[in-house]
């Protein structure tokens, strides 16, 4: 069986520990010492930089750099899909459209008083955001839509689709088009979010957001890090945790865990059960999948023998234990009672309740964004969202009897902190005079 079955009564500490990571060091370390290098030379060296890398990763540099989404180009690629297609693009970009919708309702402005001064907080769009819309292996128009549509519903101004440009199908250009992109930037990696954050294409943007490889990610978080623009989270590859009880389907969830899997050689897809029956069931169920559906056999068959596993507790609240600790981007609860069963998860990027809610529901077409934390950062990450396009701006209204009372409590708290001179004298002499 190529799925690595475990049981976890037969695990020393430090086995089970390492289930838990799925990342290589070495990897990340290389990553960003490449995405540093990259970024410096668009710095420096502007579109030149952008065109020798284009050339190098994708082979091919298109001219203009970016596009209209009124362009003729995008236009015409409309014209060439079918109309199922496009009907089916825009059936989940409503779907889309109104699960967003109902974010917002979360998010308005609200005042009140405390110590008698009018404190409020209101809620403004980022000026520009960048969807990064990955390219290699597949391509990727589901992701423009998940982008653009919470970034046009908080109210963005500017969305810049962007994405290498062997990815530039049809699909995309027209899903850009229906979701509200403004413009299409003909660039991918590295140098394609260097070059939407430092504006060689228009102005900067201040916030790029969407799904990309290691280069991707630590271009945006390098790039965060000099406060050139905002990120929104760590999104490497695709990862699935399935917890199962003995009422699950084998069949379905090899073929969930096989859904992830053709994603990448390095996705990750668990299996967390009490049944070793179920566990050996589904491993026989995904090498009879690999060998009926052959697509992408080599992809899937590294990403179930190395990075993806099976295993099995002698009772199914451990398996939520580790769930939480490992912080899946999408978790699966084919248990009985799953509405019941997510009051115990408290760690993960999106979760698919009972037998008949694979992922491929969600990263499509429910309504759901697909774009998602991975790698564990679920812990401390959601996915995409209306609020990823927002920043929260506090004001205050004080009266001067408001500020009279404050004063005794601010003088020896900023004498505490050693700003007792200006800090302490910025409040009293308000109370030194009238105005």
């Amino acid at each position: 069986m190529i799925l690595p079955i475990y049981q976890r009564k037969e695990l020393n500490l430090d086995k089970y520990k390492s289930l838990l990571f799925r990342k290589s060091k070495s990897e990340e370390k290389e990553a960003y010492q490449t995405a540093e290098r990259i970024i410096q030379e668009v710095e420096s060296e502007g579109i030149e930089a952008v065109r020798k890398y284009s050339l190098e990763f994708d082979g091919v540099f298109p001219e203009p750099l970016i596009l209209s989404v009124e362009d003729e180009i995008c236009k015409k690629a409309e014209n060439s899909l079918s109309k199922e297609l496009k009907e089916a693009f825009a059936r989940a970009a409503e779907n889309i459209h109104r699960f967003h919708l109902l974010q917002k309702e979360s998010f308005q402005p609200k005042e009140t008083q405390i110590a008698e001064s009018l404190l409020g907080f209101y809620y403004v769009p980022v000026e520009s955001a960048g969807i990064y819309v990955p390219g290699g292996l597949a391509s990727y128009p589901s992701s423009v839509l998940m982008g653009v549509i919470p970034a046009k519903i908080a109210g963005v101004s500017k969305c810049i689709v962007i994405s290498p440009p062997s990815s530039h199908n049809s699909a995309i250009l027209y899903c850009a088009r229906l979701a509200g992109a403004d413009f299409v930037l003909q660039a991918g990696g590295v140098q394609g979010i260097a070059a939407a954050a430092l504006g060689l294409a228009g102005s900067p943007c201040s916030l790029i957001v969407g799904p990309g490889n290691r280069y991707v990610t630590a271009a945006k978080s390098l790039l965060a890090s000099q406060a050139k623009i905002r990120m929104d989270l760590p999104a490497g590859p695709s990862e699935v945790a399935v917890i199962a009880d003995q009422g699950a389907r084998a069949e379905f969830i090899a073929a969930d865990l096989l859904s992830q899997a053709e994603h990448g050689k390095d996705s990750s897809c668990i299996l967390l059960t009490d049944s070793l029956d179920l566990a050996q069931k589904t491993a026989i169920e995904i090498e009879k999948g690999i060998q009926s559906r052959p697509s992408r056999r080599a992809i899937k068959t590294e990403s179930i023998q190395n990075h993806s596993f099976a295993l099995v507790f002698e009772d199914i609240e451990e398996a939520f234990s580790f769930s939480n600790l490992y912080a899946p981007e999408h978790l699966e609860l084919c248990v009985s009672e799953p509405k019941k069963a997510l009051a115990k998860i408290t760690n993960a990027g999106s979760v698919f309740l009972g037998h008949y809610a694979p992922v491929a529901l969600g990263d499509y077409y429910s309504g759901t964004n697909h774009i998602l934390p991975t790698g564990g950062s679920a812990r401390f990450y959601s996915g995409l969202g209306v609020d990823s396009f927002l920043k929260r701006i506090t004001y205050q209204y004080p009266s001067q009897k408001s500020l009279k009372d404050a004063l005794p409590s601010i003088l020896l708290m900023s004498e505490h902190e050693g700003f007792d001179q200006e800090h302490g004298h910025s409040v009293s002499i308000r109370n030194d005079s009238s105005v």
